[in-house]
């Protein structure tokens, strides 16, 4: 069988419990990805509130079980904004994040999201001497093209984009040699928050299940298409 060309992949942020409907409804279709997470607040003490609705992290406790098959990537320790913070102050942000993860999910992270879409240069090399192999940020590409630069990683789009089905549509239906990802991204309170739960799994209906597209996490597919 020759090696399929077409890799899919999410990611979501921020450790909420509405992640756990997600996980359930993901591995149901077959699908994996990487949850960014903050360990420094992962506990339900640390909630806030959206247009009147409240939303909470998990509690650390099992959560390497729910997230067992997917990947656990950093989002900082305390989601600052990154650009903010003196360079020495890199180590507890980043480096705390980093080891409570390997600490807490049995696996160094290489990926990172950052936090409010927030970087500049001095970020980025900050988080590759922590060994930060990949990272995302929000700015979405509507595209399948092979990124780059992996430290300024776009995904393809939001789960809410409007263009969502078509991209899924268009992807669905390429054929040829060269290689594409899918790359789609969010927060699982949003589904709450907006009632898109039936939405996002008509979306996971339709992607799932084929025979030409690699299923993986964030990591795993990038390895798929030899980027790291």
């Amino acid at each position: 069988m020759s090696r399929k060309k077409k890799a899919f992949t999410l990611s979501f942020d921020d450790g909420v419990k509405q992640d756990m409907r997600l996980v359930e409804m993901m591995n149901r279709y077959g699908l994996k990805g990487t949850f960014n997470l903050n360990t420094g607040i992962q506990s339900e003490k640390n909630s806030f509130t959206i247009e009147g609705k409240s939303f909470c992290r998990m509690n650390q406790e099992g959560l390497s079980r729910l997230y067992e098959g997917h990947e656990v990537a950093s989002h900082g320790l305390m989601h600052a904004d990154l650009r903010d913070l003196d360079r020495n102050d890199y180590e507890e942000e980043i480096g705390e994040d980093i080891k409570n993860i390997e600490k807490f999910y049995g696996k160094r992270p290489m990926g990172f999201a950052y936090a409010f879409g927030s970087y500049d240069d001095a970020v980025i090399a900050a988080l590759k001497e922590y060994g930060i192999r990949y990272a995302r940020t929000v700015e979405d590409s509507h595209d399948f093209g092979i990124p780059v630069d992996l430290m300024r990683l776009a995904p393809t789009c939001h789960y809410r984009d409007k263009k969502l089905m078509q991209l899924a549509e268009s992807f669905v239906g390429m054929q040829g040699e060269e290689p594409a990802l899918f790359y789609v991204w969010g927060h699982s309170y949003e589904l709450e928050l907006h009632e898109e739960w039936e939405m996002l799994e008509t979306f996971f209906s339709y992607i799932s299940g084929r025979e030409d597209i690699y299923y993986g996490t964030n990591i795993e597919c990038l390895r798929y298409l030899e980027l790291v």
